[in-house]
């Protein structure tokens, strides 16, 4: 399209369709026309799925034959493709930050589909912005950080022992710890597996085999982790068992403590022995010690109220593998299962639903209004489906409690430096495009440590927490982001030390050194800009959005600099 005359500053800028997504409700050509017009462009298109090889291979050649030296891609979110782009201009000898990436999908064209006028010239305001920031970026070196090629997991339970054993085949030194004096967590404590029916203990049984078979793989029961100090590649860990002091240096850590399972103390007169909970009926199951005739549960107790909002995913399967066992070892048993709303995802689970309909066990409905009342000998609950109450005889009553997180997650949490949810469950980095990462570069999670699962998806993604730090443990070297915040030289005079930034910073970056002087630690900082914000004396500037480059996208809208 339309070109400049040479300049120092060569800004190419892409406008991405991304099919309708953008092009359905903004014109993309004029977007790319508009943008010829800006200061310091050279070249300016548009393309209908930049991210394509189709769009990658028309960033490349327009690098070359326009002798660009800044590229603009003004299409969807940073968070998901800018690595593709920066990819792209690096492999045509531009520096990676010299790519700067205009979001107008997300922050324009998705939240302005009834205003296409208005959103364009939203889009025209960020792509002028971008370019002006552009103009003003710096090539930066990326960090290089050495690894220590050995994993930690923390947590013994099917996720913990699964991790280990992956990394632990795949030739890397491995360590399990694990609070309890013998591996195996919430599976110790069950009896049969859903939707298989296989024996708990066997399963463990073969899980341990393969532990102690593991040539790379040492094991500390009876131990909880004392301190956590470094960052990607050089972790320094120290470990306590039973009175001794255990040091590690690990390049990767991975969090598999799983969780906790909720008593419910004073809820339908539980008293553990006539009215228990689930993992209490899986004993005596496991012991033949169930001596009843009419059984009933409830689902949903603890869970999905005012104090704990969530679905624990489990409780449904487990109720109804419990009632089957029951009616296998007592045809003539009336298992009533009251519930709100009957959890089986997927076609097997479903499958075993009706397996449960089929050996005779009730379901009845009841609301979170109207909750079972529970009588020494009776229950009385509100039928949804009759439209009244009805009292149901029971002589061992069985409650379906949830997945809690565990007490001490807190501390692990802060020794760690990566983030709890509202539940204290750890919390991944995105829900879907980086669900067993965290925040925090080398750390990984996998279990019920973020969300209650099933013993399948805890195996499951005990082999993808493997699978991701085999990726930071397979290299001798990793280059993390260099978009840091720092203290420049010409700004050292400014820091009076008064620790704001020490006290502040969320990933625990910044320290003072042995000079009693303001140290940022590179490979530990994620840029988030919190420290920079909040300097008291604007000492501290972040790479990549100092405050140069965020004061030209502020002119290039029309703001005014205030001195």
């Amino acid at each position: 399209m339309t070109e400049k005359q040479d300049e120092d500053i060569r800004i190419g800028i892409f406008v991405c369709h991304c099919g309708t997504n953008i092009g359905g409700f903004v014109d993309c050509e004029q977007l790319a026309e508009y943008a010829t017009t800006l200061p310091n462009v050279a070249h300016s298109e548009h393309n209908l799925y930049t991210c394509s090889e189709t769009g990658l291979a028309a960033i490349r050649n327009a690098v070359k034959e326009h002798n660009l030296n800044r590229v603009v891609v003004a299409s969807c979110t940073p968070r998901t493709h800018e690595p593709l782009f920066r990819d792209c201009v690096q492999e045509v000898g531009l520096n990676p930050y010299l790519f700067n990436f205009v979001n107008i999908r997300d922050q324009c064209t998705w939240v302005h589909m009834k205003e296409t006028d208005a959103a364009f010239e939203k889009a025209k305001d960020l792509i002028k912005m971008g370019s002006a920031k552009a103009a003003k970026l710096e090539a930066l070196e990326r960090i290089v950080v050495d690894i220590n090629p050995i994993a930690l997991i923390i947590g013994g339970g099917i996720s913990g022992m699964n991790t280990a054993i992956s990394l632990s085949k795949q030739g890397f030194k491995t360590h399990l710890v694990e609070k309890e004096d013998k591996l195996g967590g919430r599976l110790k404590s069950l009896y049969k597996l859903f939707p298989n029916d296989q024996e708990a203990s066997a399963f463990l049984e073969d899980m341990t085999k393969k532990v102690e078979a593991s040539k790379n793989l040492t094991v500390y029961t009876s131990s909880k982790i004392k301190s956590i100090e470094g960052f990607i590649g050089n972790y320094n860990v120290e470990i306590e068992q039973n009175g001794d002091i255990i040091s590690l240096n690990v390049g990767a850590i991975i969090v598999a403590v799983g969780a906790s399972v909720f008593e419910p103390t004073n809820l339908f007169g539980y008293d553990g022995e006539k009215s228990i909970t689930q993992l209490e009926l899986e004993n005596k199951l496991k012991n033949n010690e169930v001596d009843a005739n009419n059984i009933v549960m409830i689902q949903c107790v603890g869970a999905r109220n005012e104090e704990r909002v969530y679905c624990s995913s489990i409780c449904c399967m487990t109720a109804l593998k419990n009632a089957l066992i029951i009616k296998e070892f007592n045809p003539d048993a009336h298992v009533t299962i009251l519930f709100r709303d009957i959890y089986t995802p997927g076609i097997q689970y479903e499958q075993y639903f009706k397996k449960a309909r089929k050996a005779g066990v009730l379901f009845i409905k009841y609301t979170l209004e109207k909750l079972p009342l529970v009588d020494k000998n009776e229950i009385k609950v509100f039928n949804e489906y009759l439209g009244e109450e009805i009292l149901i005889p029971y002589d061992l009553l069985v409650l379906s409690t949830p997945l809690i997180a565990n007490n001490d997650n807190s501390d692990l949490a802060q020794m760690l430096k990566v983030p709890l949810e509202e539940n204290n469950f750890f919390l991944e980095a995105h829900v879907k495009l980086r669900p067993i990462d965290f925040a925090t570069d080398g750390i990984y999670i996998c279990g019920s440590a973020k969300w209650p699962v099933d013993i399948t998806e805890s195996t499951t993604q005990g082999l993808a927490a493997a699978s991701r730090a085999s990726r930071i443990l397979s290299h001798e070297t990793i280059e993390v982001e260099s978009s840091t915040a720092y203290l420049p030289e010409w700004n050292k005079s400014l820091c009076k030390g008064c620790e704001v930034c020490i006290t502040i910073c969320p990933y625990n970056a910044i320290i003072k050194n042995e000079d009693d002087e303001i140290e940022i630690i590179q490979a530990l900082c994620k840029g988030c800009g919190t420290c920079g914000s909040t300097c008291t004396k604007h000492a501290i500037e972040i790479k990549h959005f100092n405050n140069e480059q965020i004061m030209a996208e502020i002119i290039a809208f029309g703001g005014k600099i205030i001195e």
